[in-house]
């Protein structure tokens, strides 16, 4: 017997909605934490510009976000070439 058919979909549901929540509320506390601990002010000097001083905390949480976003980016721009080169190939 499976594991739903004991259960039932409806408890699987919901233990899949808490097991989120509590790892959102996990993820959450420890950004918090990190935020906390990082408070230190640093001066960056990126390629000749000078940007204010910021807490280590903000630095390396927007480096960290920066590159959640161009990493997919990337991706998709390498998967958008492979689908041109096979449209340009397909239509020769």
């Amino acid at each position: 017997m499976s594991l739903t058919a004991n259960i039932g979909v409806t408890g699987v549901r919901r233990f899949s909605r808490l097991l989120r929540v509590l790892l959102l509320l996990a993820l959450l506390a420890f950004i918090l934490l990190f935020t906390l601990e990082n408070q230190q002010a640093v001066a960056l000097v990126f390629l000749g510009f000078s940007f204010p001083q910021l807490p280590v905390s903000v630095l390396l949480l927007g480096g960290l976000l920066l590159g959640l976003m161009v990493g997919p980016a990337m991706g998709m721009l390498v998967v958008w070439q492979r689908g041109h080169k096979r449209r340009r190939a397909n239509a020769k």
